[in-house]
Parts: structure tokens; sequence; C-alpha cells
């Protein structure tokens, strides 16, 4: 990520090793391996999607699970396309290409047959809905979507009975012929945000960049990191190139960004995000900030009213 800081926090907690960033207060040695993720999370199996199954009769299917922070749902697929969406709490879906942060002002859309899994970042409601093949937008690739009013309270309308029971209104199913093209005319009108994290196929580059993901406020450099996964810091960087089109720097930048997000959305102050995020400054964070996205934090937090 570019230097954007001031000179250097004369405060104790500044990183004499990156101006103007604040210091992890703790930090790996180098030499220590990154863990895996998925010995950090507590791990479940698919949430049952077969007996979600949309068809020609119920075009639209939707479940509901509340799950507790750190759960992560074991990579799986379906042959038909999703939105995901939280209503409280904050999710992590990870597919091969890469990883999306939600907070509950968003959905993402997952295409039919794409492998993906969900890490669950706080306690959270986990909200899906899935669509018939031949019905909805046809992206080839995951879309991060704005959450309109009309567009939330279409998805909440939606049964979430499981098949083999019998729908909590017997005329759930009418509700969800009327509901589908409404909530497909919401779909192609909601506003796409293009901040994602694209995340390699290499698994040692893989292994970094989930831990950069873990823990985005931790300042090692990028040699610190290249020795944890047994590699050069010349190969990191070339990886990087090959494998994600970009620089680490270039790569941090969208991670940070991933994670201020959705702590913004929900209203945590500018000053507090820029310490998770391991700025030392308000002014730096937010001079990355405005360069990446055109806007100023505070455009991106959520107003109560």
């Amino acid at each position: 990520m570019p230097d954007l800081a001031p000179p250097a926090d004369p405060s104790p907690a500044a990183d004499p090793a990156t101006p103007g960033r604040r210091a992890p207060a703790t930090r790996r040695p180098p030499h220590a391996p990154v863990p895996a993720l998925a010995a950090l999370a507590h791990s479940v199996g698919p949430l049952t999607p077969h007996l979600y199954a949309p068809d020609a009769v119920r075009p639209l299917r939707a479940k509901e699970h509340f799950l507790s922070a750190d759960t992560q749902v074991e990579p799986h697929t379906h042959p038909w396309p999703q939105l995901t969406f939280s209503t409280r709490g904050v999710i992590r879906l990870s597919t091969r290409d890469g990883s999306y942060i939600i907070p509950p002002s968003r959905a993402l859309w997952v295409p039919a047959d794409v492998p993906h899994s969900i890490t669950l970042v706080e306690d959270a409601e986990l909200r899906t809905v899935y669509l018939h093949r031949w019905l909805g937008p046809d992206w080839a690739r995951c879309e991060v979507l704005e959450i309109s009013p009309l567009l939330r309270a279409l998805m909440l309308a939606l049964d979430t009975t499981p098949d083999g029971l019998p729908p909590a209104d017997p005329a759930s199913p009418q509700r969800e012929r009327w509901i589908a093209p409404l909530l497909v005319d919401e779909l192609e009108r909601a506003q796409q945000i293009r901040i994602d994290v694209p995340l390699p196929q290499d698994k040692r580059l893989r292994q970094l960049c989930e831990a950069v993901l873990r823990a985005p406020d931790d300042r090692a450099t990028l040699a610190e990191r290249a020795r944890g996964i047994g590699a050069s810091e010349r190969t990191v960087a070339r990886l990087f190139r090959d494998q994600l089109g970009m620089s680490w720097q270039a790569w941090r930048q969208q991670a940070v960004l991933a994670h201020a997000l959705p702590l913004l959305a929900r209203g945590m102050a500018v000053s507090q995000v820029a310490t998770a995020c391991g700025y030392a400054t308000d002014s730096a964070f937010c001079a990355m900030f405005k360069q990446a996205t055109g806007k100023s934090p505070t455009a991106f937090q959520h107003r109560r009213r």
C-alpha cells in the first residue's frame, strides 16, 4: 500500500518500520508459520441447501441461520445462483477467486456452480435466497450489491421453511411467484460495489493473504510475511503480480478497505476504524481511503434516523 501517512508519529504506538502507521500490539516472529484459517474457526458443513432447492413451482427459496462469530461454513456448491446477506452482523464469503466482506447494508450475488465458503466475522443472522437457474441477472461473477429498502423487504418476505415441512403460510408458493419478477428487477437496479479482495491459487500466497484478512491491523512487512510462509520477498512480490495482477501494496489496500467499509457502515467512529486498520493517525487513513474510493470515510457511515 502506498505510504500516504505524514511524518512518523512520535507516540509510542508508532511503528518505526512504517511511518505514520500504528504498530500491532504483538507481532508474530518472522520465522513462525501463519496458521491456516480453518484451524481458527469453528467449521460446519453446508447449511442444507438441498432442502431449499428452487424449481419452476417455487422459483425463489429462502433460508435463515443464526451463527456465532468465527463459524466457518465449509466450501460447497449448488446448481443455482444465490443472494447472501445478513440482517445483523458481518460475514465474509470466499470463492477461489476472491473474498467479499458483507455488512447488513449489502448482499452478495453468487452465480450457480461457484464453490464458496462463509466465515462469520461476528455473530450474525445469515439469510440466503436461492433463485431458479432461469431467473435473475446473467452475471458470471460474484457481485456486491447495495440493498435497497424494497429489495430487503422482498427478501425478508420469503418463507424460510425447508422441504418436508408445511410452509408457515400456505400461500407462500404463490407469493414467491409474485415476488420473483419484482425482486429480479430490483436486483438489476441495485448499485454494484467494485471493492473486493482477489485471492490467489498458490497455496503459500493464499495462506499469507488469509492471515492479512484475519488481522488487517498487523503491519508486518512483506519480507516478514514471506519468511513466515518459507519464501523470499522477491518470490512473493512476483506471485502477487503473476496471480493477482497487482502489487502487494495495492492488494493490501483492497484488504484494508474491505475491513474498513463494514465498520463504517455500522457507524463506528473514523478514529476507531483507522486504529482497527493499523493506522496511527486519522489523517493518514482518510487520505488513503479518499484516494482509493474518491470519498471520505464519513460518506460510508451509517446514520441513524
